[in-house]
């Protein structure tokens, strides 16, 4: 395997390894704090639920703008790659989670990313082509 496959690789699994540990650890957080439990996720509230989202976004956002940076070359091809393995877990979860959550979450989670992989891939073309303006 070449060293660009390598690279490629690795950047990818950054990106989705980093959005998941901060997704799992404002989780934990949250379920510590009292304010979402992970046992009974059904019961909470609305408002948590879309904030629980929101986070989610802004995480994989975060992970998609590290794998951008990582990447050794084509930053949207890496992104749009973990947009899409991100659908097809996200599909999978929310088939094992159906009965767990509220039908919002399990469909707002697939929904969200494609977007925020290609987000975090705008967010950081557009840093590296403000830096080569400067």
């Amino acid at each position: 395997m070449n060293k660009t496959i390598l690279k490629s690789i690795g950047a990818i699994l950054a990106g989705i390894v980093l959005a998941a540990m901060l997704s799992i650890g404002a989780d934990f957080l949250f379920d510590k704090l009292g304010i979402m439990s992970m046992e009974n996720f059904k019961q909470t509230s609305l408002s948590i639920i879309i904030l629980i989202v929101v986070y989610r976004f802004i995480f994989n956002v975060v992970g998609c703008y590290l794998t951008a940076k990582l990447a050794p070359n084509k930053p949207m091809k890496h992104v749009i790659i973990i947009g899409i393995i991100g659908t097809i877990f996200s599909i999978f979860g929310s088939f094992v989670m159906w009965d767990k959550a509220i039908p919002f979450y399990n469909i707002a989670i697939i929904l969200i990313s494609l977007p925020s992989a290609w987000l975090g891939g705008q967010l950081f073309l557009k840093k590296q082509n403000g830096k080569t303006k400067n």
